[in-house]
């Protein structure tokens, strides 16, 4: 009996021991997989912004008052004429076509009270964004409000995992290439990536 019992206490530290082996690797995956998705998310999302940011102000006709309609610190509108409709035609000389006016913003696109989906002409592109930062630059390089001076884009985003994974509180303060505070510090257990890219607007203040 003693023996059994003996067996028994080995058999339950034993298999404790391989659970709680289990439960942690489970729980690095874990992580591992919401923090590859949060990076592919931001990447996806900087992707698309710069690559259309990069057109804005195209109007090789002269005619469609393309360039950058409205620019604010979390939001920025743009027109450009790239195509009459179809990704094979040419500029038509307006920018009424799809995909020829565009807004960059943050939204609360699915209604739970959080403004957190990056927007794209009111469509979500990415989702957990906690912030979005645009510092806008003249022929220079000093920051403009003004349109018309307008050259490049610094464009800085924040992305949060899913779901809280931190051990301990994220008190991290998330600033932009300036050095200027767009996210302070939040204090919760999200995991978060700040990325950042730099865009010369290369068809802006040809005319």
């Amino acid at each position: 009996m003693v023996e059994l019992l003996v067996a028994m206490a080995v058999s339950l530290l034993a298999i404790g021991a391989i659970y709680s082996t289990f439960l942690n690797q489970f729980k690095s995956y874990q992580i591992q997989e919401e923090v590859a998705a949060m990076q592919q998310n931001i990447r996806a999302a900087m992707f698309h912004m710069q690559r259309e940011i990069r057109m804005a102000g195209c109007d090789p006709l002269g005619t469609a008052g393309a360039g950058i309609i409205s620019a604010n610190p979390t939001s920025i509108r743009f027109k450009e004429d790239v195509w009459a409709g179809s990704a094979e035609s040419a500029p038509d000389g307006d920018a009424d076509d799809p995909n020829e006016d565009i807004t960059y913003n943050l939204d609360d696109s699915d209604g739970d009270g959080v403004i957190d989906e990056l927007d794209r002409n009111n469509q979500t592109v990415a989702q957990n964004i906690d912030a979005l930062n645009f510092v806008y630059l003249d022929a220079n390089g000093s920051t403009t409000t003004t349109l018309a001076d307008i050259r490049s884009v610094e464009i800085t985003i924040v992305a949060r995992t899913g779901r809280s994974l931190r051990a301990s509180p994220n008190n991290i303060v998330y600033k932009n290439q300036r050095d200027e505070t767009i996210l302070g510090a939040q204090n919760d257990n999200f995991s978060r990536r700040r990325l950042t890219a730099f865009i010369n607007c290369r068809n802006l203040g040809l005319n």
